[in-house]
């Protein structure tokens, strides 16, 4: 006998595997949108000669896309929340963008409390009220991978927090990130002169190892060790894991009491200090130092980072001490890039344009110019690329206009490997620029880079009067 269709197992069957197509569509259709409508754009306002009224047009338009990507973000979540942590930048999307992007930092919707607890059993073995004796059923946060919750463990007076992965959210995020590789791969064969394609495959990399929270685990405890192990007090705090509750959805780890960095201004105002006062400038200054130094150290010395300094990962906690939670994304250098790009922080730090020359080549970094300066453009192309300090008089970055390095000089290569380093150059930018601090980390990092090259044998003499420039000038000839 032939058993009874069940309709609405074959409905839900049905949908998931049409969700992926569905998201494809609604991407490209909304992507589409937003791509034409500037380019229409672009063209209708050469008509106008004013000046004034073209950075109106501009600023209107700026609103009209950041209303459509924000609604395509919040709408689509899971992957599209990071895309909006990445182009939501102060220092680098215009500021229409960053006022409607930055309130997505960490809104994704929450799954349900009767999923989390059936997940959990299913993860640790054991009943949720057998492990824990108070378990908050609302979430302290919900991101586009998972989601924590505040909780305390059986005979244990410390609280913890439990990061809990959403159900089915991978196959998702991969799907979302294949078709923004595809958009990529059409943007810099049209519009943008920079190598987005090899970012994207680092980015489908270096996500698909967020859905592992047994190596999360490892990675925040190797971190740990480094940072405490280098310092006589770590510039930043790294929670401590409880490593019998750790599988590779479910992570319960010491919970770290502070505030968001993003809402150290209001804090600031709340104690009855003048945010805009010497006391609340030193302190930013030291909260960015310490913040800037551990990635110093991380990136220079280890070669092994936490990648994704979003402010929604970074808490302020008493004292102005900092916290840096979230390990998913973290990234081993390989030690030739670690150490190009030490020597790349100190041509940068230095001023020194032939040897930021010499650096990108020894990067694998790809470029073609055809510019009269192309010396003075590279050095602005570095720096613009690789360090947190803005040029004087500048607020914003505009890659796209025609006095910008990156139009003038193309990008042809770039190394998957060094997207991480790149991406975490601009995320600390982007908090400087919040804080309101125009802040160099290559020159606070130079002596760590100094050392790093010093320790392999390869710090060279940088004076030019023994022969440093005349040296690079000839190898670059060599290669030429």
């Amino acid at each position: 006998m032939i058993a009874p269709l069940d309709f609405k197992d074959f409905q839900e069957k049905l949908s998931i595997k049409l969700r992926p197509w569905q998201r494809s569509f609604e991407f490209w259709a909304r992507t589409v949108d937003i791509y034409t409508g500037y380019k229409v754009f672009q063209i209708r306002v050469i008509f106008e000669k004013d000046v004034k009224k073209q950075e109106t047009m501009w600023e209107r338009q700026h609103e009209l896309a950041a209303d459509k990507i924000y609604s395509m973000c919040a709408d689509l979540g899971g992957f599209f929340l990071k895309v909006a942590q990445i182009i939501g930048k102060p220092d680098l999307a215009p500021a229409a963008w960053v006022r409607r992007l930055v309130t997505l930092c960490d809104q994704a919707p929450a799954t349900p409390y009767n999923v989390v607890k059936a997940e959990l059993e299913r993860e640790l073995g054991r009943s949720v009220d057998e492990l824990f004796e108070t378990f908050e059923v609302n979430p302290l946060g919900s991101a586009s991978i998972a989601q924590v919750h505040r909780a305390r463990l059986r005979g244990d007076k410390n609280d913890v927090v439990v990061k809990v992965q959403h159900p089915g959210v991978q196959d998702l995020m991969m799907t979302d990130i294949r078709n923004l590789q595809a958009f990529a791969f059409y943007m810099q064969k049209t519009d943008i002169k920079f190598d987005l394609y090899s970012i994207t495959k680092e980015m489908e990399k270096q996500i698909g190892y967020e859905f592992d929270f047994i190596r999360e685990a490892d990675a925040m405890e190797k971190i740990r060790h480094f940072l405490y192990k280098n310092n006589k007090k770590s510039p930043v705090l790294v929670p401590r894991v409880v490593r019998n509750l750790v599988t590779r959805k479910v992570l319960v780890m010491e919970y770290v009491d502070g505030i968001p960095i993003m809402k150290l201004g209001d804090e600031i105002a709340k104690r009855g200090i003048n945010p805009g006062g010497k006391v609340a400038a030193a302190a930013k200054q030291n909260i960015l130092k310490s913040l800037t130094l551990a990635y110093g150290q991380m990136i220079l010395k280890s070669g092994f980072f936490h990648a994704d300094p979003h402010p929604g990962n970074i808490l302020i906690c008493q004292g102005s001490e900092v916290a840096l939670l979230d390990y998913g994304q973290v990234k081993d250098l390989p030690e030739e890039l670690r150490l190009a790009y030490a020597n790349l922080v100190v041509a940068i730090a230095d001023k020194d344009p032939l040897r930021a020359m010499e650096s990108f080549r020894e990067l694998g970094i790809v470029t073609l110019t055809k510019c009269e300066d192309e010396q003075k453009e590279m050095l602005k192309l570095a720096a613009t690329m690789f360090d947190t300090k803005l040029p004087p008089g500048v607020t914003m970055l505009q890659p796209f206009s025609e006095e910008s390095s990156i139009k003038k000089i193309s990008v042809q290569a770039f190394p998957e490997e060094l997207f991480s380093v790149l991406r975490t150059v601009h995320l600390l930018r982007g908090l400087s620029v919040g804080l309101g601090i125009n802040y160099s980390c290559a020159e606070q990092w130079r002596p760590i880079a100094e050392e790093v090259l010093r320790l392999a044998g390869r710090l060279e003499d940088r004076n030019p009067k023994r022969g440093h420039r005349r040296g690079i000038l000839r190898r670059l000839c060599q290669r030429r």
